[in-house]
């Protein structure tokens, strides 16, 4: 039986890529066990009435969960003894580098342009020799890759997907990983974490079997195995699934307010509605 999680972060209100990313994850959890994790690292964008429209939303879709709910807020130890173990390996580095530092360096003359990675252009280096010992409260902490991979004796990263080619392991070799996620960050200013770090340890913690998410994270993916690895942490298996894109084709955000859940409701369309039009 699988045990799968929906983790929104509580910045606005769930629309309909929600609402499919939910039901899509309850219904490969049946007949196992379907959590709720609310991912609200970022304190200066999580509101506590987006948190309790989150719940209102998905009980009017229909799904239930165990309580008490895991929140990344209350979890920060967890993340900052990871960080330590990895401080300790020898295998992150602070960062003092702003996105205008980042943009700079990677406008500087050179063959083609920078390659785009899962977080935006593939870091520079400029702070790799840094040490931990020299980090400050402003800076960032990235994952050395060349490093970590060296550490780990990988030549490739592997991890399997029910939905994309289910059987067919999804490989990427450590240079390409190098060359094209680099060194992402694992704690970022004034949170004590990234989306990277907390996911591996949270997914790990809820004892999560199967990982469900839209496609375009699959390329995070590869990023997640190799923390799961460095950690000790289970690999679970992956369902990366479509996405609901608007009429002109793009991915749903949280400020197409006009597919917000509570808009639907609010206008009295039953659920089943949207359960039928969303392929459930």
């Amino acid at each position: 039986m699988n045990r799968t999680r929906f983790a929104p972060s509580p910045t606005g209100p769930l629309h309909l890529g929600h609402a499919f990313a939910a039901l899509t994850a309850a219904r490969l959890a049946d007949p196992g066990q379907f959590l709720l994790r609310i991912e609200d690292i970022d304190r200066t964008r999580c509101r506590p009435e987006y948190e309790a429209l989150i719940a209102e939303d998905l009980h009017w879709l229909g799904l239930d969960w165990p309580l008490p709910v895991m929140r990344q807020s209350e979890r920060l130890p967890a993340y900052q003894a990871a960080l330590d173990r990895l401080a300790a390996l020898g295998l992150i580095y602070p960062c003092r580098c702003r996105r205008a530092d980042i943009r700079a360096a990677l406008s500087a003359p050179q063959e083609g342009a920078a390659p785009i990675g899962p977080d935006g252009p593939v870091y520079p280096g400029t702070c790799r020799p840094r040490r931990m010992v020299e980090a400050g409260l402003d800076d960032a902490i990235r994952l050395n890759a060349a490093r970590a991979l060296e550490h780990l004796g990988l030549d490739e990263i592997a991890f399997l997907d029910e939905n994309i080619a289910p059987g067919l392991p999804h490989r990427l070799s450590a240079q390409d990983f190098i060359a094209g996620v680099g060194d992402v960050v694992l704690a970022r200013r004034g949170m004590g974490t990234s989306y990277h770090l907390s996911v591996v340890l949270d997914d790990a913690a809820q004892g999560i079997t199967l990982v469900t998410r839209g496609k375009d994270l699959i390329d995070s993916t590869w990023i997640h195995v190799i923390l799961q690895k460095l950690l000790h942490l289970p690999t679970p298996r992956y369902h990366h699934h479509r996405l609901i894109r608007d009429a002109q084709g793009k991915r749903l955000a949280k400020r197409d307010d006009a597919r917000a859940l509570k808009l639907f409701r609010d206008e009295g369309v039953p659920a089943a509605q949207i359960r039928r039009e969303l392929g459930f």
